[in-house]
Order: structure tokens, then sequence, then C-alpha cells
């Protein structure tokens, strides 16, 4: 069911996407990221309302320029009843309890001691303690080049480890 839903998206995308980007793009005076968002709230309207593409029914091209035009117009009103205030002063980010530096280093230890011991090494040598490269190489008994080559390897690891535990993109 679900790579049919992705396979009929992709096809209205590759027969009217063209169109449908060219008409939401004159419709917000050449505003690209308004324009493909409308598109793709087009293209979720059509997956849900599959029956609205019976060609038994009309044009689908139809359908989905007619469906755009409402996106936009809804888009319009919504912003002339609460329009953006532009303002050089930033919004309150309230007080910092901790929590979420908290959070986040138990996230990032956690992946450092997933790494290899080499890798685990370097890390806290020269991030966590604080070392060059020339202090954390002789700490750890290799060259400096090994240093800079693992603490290389090791950042590139920690980021899939990262990854994998949901944390980075």
């Amino acid at each position: 069911m679900v790579e049919a839903d992705d396979r009929l998206i992709r096809a209205l995308y590759d027969e009217h996407g063209a169109a449908l980007q060219a008409y939401a793009l004159g419709m917000t005076n050449g505003d690209l990221g308004r324009a493909q968002d409308a598109v793709q709230e087009v293209l979720v309207r059509a997956w849900r309302h599959p029956e609205a593409l019976d060609p038994g029914r009309g044009s689908i091209r139809g359908w989905l320029l007619r469906t755009l035009r409402n996106v936009l117009i809804d888009e319009w009103r919504a912003r002339s009843v609460r329009p953006e205030t532009i303002t050089d002063t930033l919004p309150d980010l309230g007080i910092s309890d901790g929590v979420d530096m908290a959070l986040q280093s138990w996230l990032v230890a956690e992946a450092v001691d997933r790494l290899s011991e080499a890798h685990r090494d370097v890390i806290r040598e020269c991030f966590f303690n604080g070392r060059s490269v020339a202090e954390a190489a002789e700490r750890l008994g290799v060259p400096a080049g090994t240093v800079k080559s693992r603490t290389h390897y090791a950042l590139r690891a920690l980021r899939v480890e990262l990854v994998e535990m949901g944390v980075a993109p």
C-alpha cells in the first residue's frame, strides 16, 4: 500500500510538478519556499484523497491547480489575519535549568563510549581534557600525526554514532 502511494505521488509530481511549481511561483511573487510548500501540500491532499484523481471526475491537473490555488488563498488569508511582526528584539528564551545540557552531555558520553579505545582516548585527551595535539601525543605515547588522524576519524565515527542514536541529522 505504501509503495503504491509513493508511486502515485511520484507519478503526479513527474507529470504535473513543473506546472504546479510555475503556477505557485506566479501566485507567490516568486517566493520559492512558499511555492514549494504549497506544491507539497497539494500532493499531500492528493495522497489523502485519491478519489479526486479519478479521470472520470475531470482533469487531474485541473484538480491539482485548483487545490493549489485554494492552498495559497488559505495561506494568504491566514497571514492577513495574523500578519508577521518584524522586530529587532529577540523573544524571551526563558531561563535554562541545565536539563538540556545534562541530557546532551549524557548522549555524547554514551556515543563516545561506543567508539574504539583509540578513538575514545584521543577524544578525551583533546576535547574533554583540552590538551593540544602535542600534549595528547605525549600522554598517549603516539606521534602527533597519529593524534591528528585519529581525531579526524574519531569525530567521523562519533557523528555516525550520534546519527544512529537519533541525536544528529
